[in-house]
């Protein structure tokens, strides 16, 4: 993907994470009081936030040292922390926010969210390879 578009995702990955800490912050926070979510609800949403936005910036990086010294392994990194976003994160928001839409069925995805995980993880093993030296022939 070129330059430009990744940081146009990460951008929108960006504002995202912080809207979505301000709706948490805020309207969440006061459903807690109202009993409508628990505070282990509006804790894992936070969670979704924080992992979010520690991604975001871990992919602006990425794209700044893949502008410098390019590697598969850097590319392999940012799709891998964007996916770990999308099912790490967004699956929290959806299950910590179930009963606001009274969907338990959301429950399902439960087993996404170490999925994402997995994704981080691998993501920062790529970023890891490429301090390793390639010898070349």
């Amino acid at each position: 993907m070129e330059k430009n578009k990744r940081l146009f995702v990460v951008a929108i990955l960006g504002a995202l994470g912080v809207a979505l800490g301000a709706l948490g912050a805020h309207f969440l926070k006061a459903k807690v009081a109202t009993g409508i979510l628990s505070p282990d609800q509006l804790n894992g949403f936070e969670t979704g936030v924080k992992y979010q936005m520690y991604h975001v910036i871990a992919m602006l990086i990425l794209i700044l040292l893949n502008a410098q010294n390019q590697s598969k392994y850097f590319n392999w990194a940012y799709y891998l922390f964007f996916v770990g976003i999308i099912l790490f994160s967004g699956s929290l928001y959806f299950l910590c926010t179930r009963n606001l839409f009274g969907a338990e069925w959301l429950k399902v995805l439960g087993p996404v969210t170490p999925l994402g995980g997995i994704c981080f993880i691998l993501g920062w093993l790529c970023l890891g390879l490429t301090a390793i030296p390639v010898k070349k022939g």
